[in-house]
């Protein structure tokens, strides 16, 4: 299938290891040139220049999500590297762990901040700058089964932000629909990386147990997915939430 991706233009925030990575890294093989946002600029560097290896143009950009002027700038430095932008993928995750009782209030805003507030500010610029050129665009907004199932295990403030980031991308999506933006989320089951690492490390068994499928997923086995839908064979798609969960949610 000709996904029809070749020569666009993308950002993947939180793109510098785990789900990120191999997004940005399936993107590129699709011909999509990449900006590789993320914290941590070293790693950064190593996925743009595996992403480049595919023909493509891709640039790490160091950004801290928890400082609202960098998520605004981040679409303007995108833009200034690449040229208009055609995808924005939100997938930046913080996962800390604490009961409520123990969440301190930094701890709160930080998980907020990157899981929620910083979609909202991005995709805010991405959309401003679609909407001023009279371009199309697609968002997808990489949510969690906790959205949905809520926290067993001492993440309430992470299924609140990536609840709030559901209810977000519909509210959006029936902003911009008419004006050629589609806005979609995929709610991610638990995947093997690296911030998922220490609590499969501690408890793998018990959230198999959970999936009817049996198993963690592997990051490929969700990207291909996510490619599809910034793809546009999914130019009728928008305002959905699709589940990548291995069973974890059935609805």
């Amino acid at each position: 299938m000709d996904l029809r991706l070749k020569g666009k233009n993308a950002i993947v925030t939180g793109s510098a290891g785990g789900f990120g990575e191999t997004l940005a890294y399936f993107l590129s093989s699709e011909g999509v040139n990449v900006i590789i946002a993320d914290i941590k600029e070293p790693e950064a560097q190593k996925v743009a220049k595996r992403c480049r290896e595919n023909g493509v143009q891709a640039y790490p950009v160091k950004t801290d999500l928890t400082v609202g002027s960098e998520a605004r700038e981040l679409i303007d430095t995108a833009e200034e590297l690449l040229g208009p932008l055609d995808i924005l993928v939100n997938n930046a995750g913080y996962w800390p762990t604490n009961m409520v009782v123990d969440i301190p209030y930094e701890e709160w805003k930080k998980t907020v901040d990157i899981n929620l507030t910083a979609v909202f500010l991005t995709s805010q610029r991405f959309v401003q700058k679609i909407i001023g050129r009279q371009g199309k665009g697609k968002i997808l907004n990489i949510t969690s089964q906790a959205a949905f199932n809520g926290s067993t295990t001492g993440h309430a403030h992470y299924a609140a932000a990536k609840a709030g980031v559901v209810t977000f991308t519909i509210s959006l999506s029936r902003e911009v629909a008419r004006q050629g933006i589609t806005v979609n989320a995929l709610a991610l089951g638990m995947v093997e990386t690296p911030m998922s690492r220490e609590a499969l490390n501690r408890a793998r068994a018990e959230y198999e147990k959970r999936i009817q499928i049996g198993r963690i997923a592997k990051p490929d086995e969700i990207a291909s997915l996510a490619v599809f839908l910034v793809s546009d064979c999914a130019n009728y798609y928008t305002g959905a939430t699709f589940d990548a969960t291995g069973g974890m949610i059935s609805r």
